[in-house]
């Protein structure tokens, strides 16, 4: 297993950071939380110029042909700097089911998504779904030759932005039997579809949306009726290789900063980075975010060589990600004292992106039982 990174992965990594570098701060991030996007749409067009936007999608289509280390790369850098544009949600979450669409389906949506044109959301939770995805009881009850959607997802990340949504609707059965689940692509705008925004724990926007006869026809179907449950588990698998990346950049950061900060501070005359008590605790959580990132490269990897294994490692990264973000956040808190749970402060930004990235698509307890059981 080859864990370096290609000199074109280098490369994208430097342009990335120095983007992030240029572009961001904490002030910069609590301005744009308080936006009435909370992002800026402007920088959303320029992801779109760089390409990162065309990153995973393949050149029939378009786009770059990346691989899943190339997003992984651009995902680390993204986590780093505490970026607020909804990158995870738009590219790897919605354009992994885009991305397994039909021929026409890319062609009509692709271009707009890549061109940052378009926004888009997974609806897919439900309030007695917890972290199961078969757990749907959204109703898409067929009607001629359209299907009518009813019922209502909650937590729905960037659902308020959203021009489109991926929709997980049971075609038949019951919840939650794992057959009969089926995914359609919604225009947000359609008549009798509700949005409740509020903001969420990290500060991004979550929604909950309600459908009341949403009326949309065959073509909106993504895959085949009935079998949506394995294009989920799928794009769900790719998604928390993102995420780990995003978190492992996260974590890193928190460690630098922490390091940083017991140099200057200083208690009995020296500077508290030369207690070897907290010297011995700094080494632990260099060791904790070593350890996320040898699971990142192994998901990563399983996930470009389409490994039988790729949804066993996701839920191992998985595990790992929920362990070590609270461990490394909750050190990092600790170590600066009472100033790193203040808003002006990075920490406590990193602290809250990482809760969200812990319970988005199950926490480690839920994947632990799960990688038991695969």
């Amino acid at each position: 297993m080859d864990l370096s990174l290609t000199e074109e992965q280098l490369l994208l990594k430097d342009s990335v950071a120095g983007f992030v570098r240029d572009k961001y701060s904490v002030e910069r991030r609590r301005q744009l939380r308080e936006s009435s996007a909370g992002y800026d749409e402007a920088v959303w067009k320029e992801f779109a110029e760089l390409g990162w936007l065309s990153l995973p999608f393949s050149e029939a289509d378009g786009g770059i042909g990346g691989s899943a280390q190339d997003m992984m790369v651009v995902m680390e850098e993204l986590g780093r700097g505490l970026v607020v544009e909804p990158y995870l949600v738009n590219i790897a979450i919605c354009g992994g089911f885009l991305a397994r669409a039909s021929d026409g389906q890319r062609a009509n949506y692709l271009p707009a998504l890549m061109s940052g044109a378009s926004q888009w959301a997974f609806a897919f939770a439900e309030s007695s779904s917890r972290y199961n995805l078969a757990a749907v009881a959204v109703s898409a009850l067929a009607d001629g030759d359209d299907y009518l959607l009813s019922g209502e997802k909650i937590a729905v990340l960037n659902g308020a932005s959203a021009d489109y949504l991926v929709v997980s609707a049971r075609t038949s059965g019951d919840s939650p039997q794992q057959q009969g689940i089926s995914l359609f692509l919604v225009d947000a705008r359609s008549e009798g579809i509700g949005c409740r925004e509020y903001p969420l724990v990290d500060g991004s926007r979550g929604a909950d949306i309600s459908f009341s006869q949403v009326r949309v026809d065959s073509s909106a179907l993504l895959g085949e009726c009935d079998n949506g449950l394995a294009v989920m588990e799928e794009v769900v698998s790719a998604a928390i290789v993102a995420m780990g990346a995003e978190a492992l950049g996260a974590v890193d950061a928190l460690l630098e900063q922490t390091v940083e900060y017991t140099k200057t501070r200083e208690q009995f005359g020296q500077a508290i980075g030369k207690f070897q008590a907290l010297q011995h605790r700094m080494a632990e959580m260099f060791r904790q975010c070593q350890a996320l990132r040898s699971l990142v490269y192994r998901a990563a990897i399983a996930q470009d060589e389409g490994s039988v294994d790729a949804l066993k490692a996701a839920s191992a990264l998985k595990v790992k990600l929920g362990q070590v973000g609270r461990h490394v956040s909750q050190e990092a808190v600790q170590l600066h004292g009472g100033i790193g749970m203040t808003d002006e402060l990075g920490i406590s930004h990193y602290f809250k992106r990482l809760l969200l990235l812990n319970i988005l698509f199950g926490d480690s307890e839920y994947h632990l039982t799960r990688y038991a059981t695969l």
